[in-house]
């Protein structure tokens, strides 16, 4: 990594936050190319079902994670194809957190270990892309990210969760 790479980081993340929500717009052929095999999923394709944060779906979030995880870690020179895969499976869960029901209790602390066994059902983990998923929650998940990867992860998630949730206090 070239030691300014970062000084470069508010700037590439500033230009790709107006595609995070709308993924038509992404016109990098590599990032396509990277997420549209996890995208044509039927179980991935499930997530816009699901309400995550006021009125993004789950689907929704997944992509803006991936995006924007991937932007900063190409912008770093770090693993980009891991953070963009990873982006998209974080949450892949197949139930509505918000229903009151038994099985979705702890939702906070559990859905990494969930979205984990979803994503080998699918496709193949690297010990990488397994790291950022189990661990995207924390300080919920109690032991941190292991990589650098993992901690974009973690903090593009907090970032967009925090900015989606805040949605619904805005005046429109």
């Amino acid at each position: 990594m070239n030691g300014f790479a970062f000084l470069r980081l508010p700037v590439a993340m500033y230009r790709a936050f107006p595609c995070a929500y709308h993924p038509e717009r992404i016109e990098d052929e590599a990032y396509i190319a990277i997420v549209s095999p996890l995208l044509a999923e039927p179980g991935i394709q499930k997530l816009g079902d699901f309400v995550q944060h006021s009125d993004i779906t789950l689907l929704m979030h997944v992509r803006a994670v991936s995006w924007m995880t991937y932007t900063f870690c190409k912008t770093l020179g770090w693993d980009h194809v891991a953070a963009a895969r990873a982006g998209i499976l974080h949450d892949y869960v197949t139930y509505d957190w918000h229903v009151p029901d038994p099985s979705h209790r702890l939702h906070g602390f559990r859905h990494p270990g969930f979205a984990v066994t979803n994503s080998r059902k699918i496709t193949e983990l690297s010990a990488l892309e397994e790291n950022m998923i189990r661990r995207h929650m924390w300080p919920l998940t109690v032991i941190p990210p292991k990589y650098k990867e993992a901690w974009a992860l973690t903090l593009v998630d907090k970032v967009l969760a925090t900015r989606e949730t805040l949605r619904k206090y805005q005046k429109h």
